[in-house]
């Protein structure tokens, strides 16, 4: 498998599941950054934007889809896919429709990220 070069940005508030999910798509060949801090996350967005963010529906106190639309202000051609603690929540996926946010229930295979992750690299 040859690496890839996308770059995604992993913003979630548990170091184990950030952690975890860097480990799942480095493995898979992307250049991957974790926070689980805002500031920081503004500064990696600045600094290498990426072409993916991973964000948790709560990051912290902040609110993941006011701090994934803010982030979106500095870099307008990411794309989101949000992480979700439940199926499916058709509330969740209303409120990010809009946006063009994505929606990913937790918890997750690891395959099944890496394919969610590469599916949506694919179609931009």
């Amino acid at each position: 498998m040859h690496p890839n070069r996308e770059t995604i940005l992993v913003f979630h508030s548990a170091p184990v599941v950030r952690n975890v999910i860097r480990e799942i798509l480095q493995r898979e060949g992307y250049v991957v950054r974790a926070t689980g801090d805002l500031g920081i996350a503004v500064d990696m967005v600045r600094e290498t934007p990426p072409d993916l963010m991973l964000i948790d529906i709560y990051v912290g106190d902040i609110n993941g889809h006011d701090a994934a639309v803010y982030l979106c202000q500095k870099c307008p051609s990411m794309l989101v896919l949000m992480l979700a603690g439940v199926p499916a929540d058709s509330r969740i996926e209303l409120r990010t429709a809009g946006e063009g946010f994505m929606v990913f229930p937790e918890p997750f295979a690891p395959a099944e990220l890496a394919a969610r992750v590469k599916e949506i690299l694919q179609a931009r």
